[in-house]
């Protein structure tokens, strides 16, 4: 057997921080757009010390709030709750503290994209707790 070529080594550092940034597997993707997410961005990027996985998703979610970018910040509410990085009460405290930066209109967008991932996430805990898993 061979030793792992660099190439892949780097995609499976990749691979496996987003399976931990997002709280799912992922599989190796096709295209130059997915390669330079999984080797660059996740591999590198967010593999950089100095910053926890949660510091790097409260700086994101200023950002995307801030470009109102809303699709993407639910799918970063998404994984914090599924992380346990955040809870609803820290979410909703984001929100309203980024109303007096961004602006109330991006704030309160930020707050119905953080209640309804609050909603999914919950559904779906329920759902768990019944199959009991």
């Amino acid at each position: 057997m061979s030793d792992p070529t660099p190439e892949s080594t780097v995609r499976a550092r990749g691979l496996a921080k987003m399976a931990e940034v997002y709280g799912w597997e992922f599989e190796d993707g096709p295209g130059d757009h997915f390669a330079v997410t999984a080797d660059h961005l996740f591999a590198d990027i967010w593999s950089r010390p100095g910053l926890t996985l949660r510091d790097r998703r409260l700086l994101l979610l200023g950002a995307l709030t801030a470009q109102g970018l809303f699709d993407v910040a639910g799918i970063q509410v998404g994984a914090a709750l599924r992380n346990e990085e955040l809870d609803e009460t820290q979410l909703r405290e984001i929100s309203l503290f980024l109303c007096h930066y961004v602006g109330w209109p991006a704030g309160t967008s930020l707050d119905h994209v953080i209640g309804a991932q609050i909603g999914q996430h919950a559904e779906k805990a329920k759902k768990a707790a019944q199959n009991g898993h």
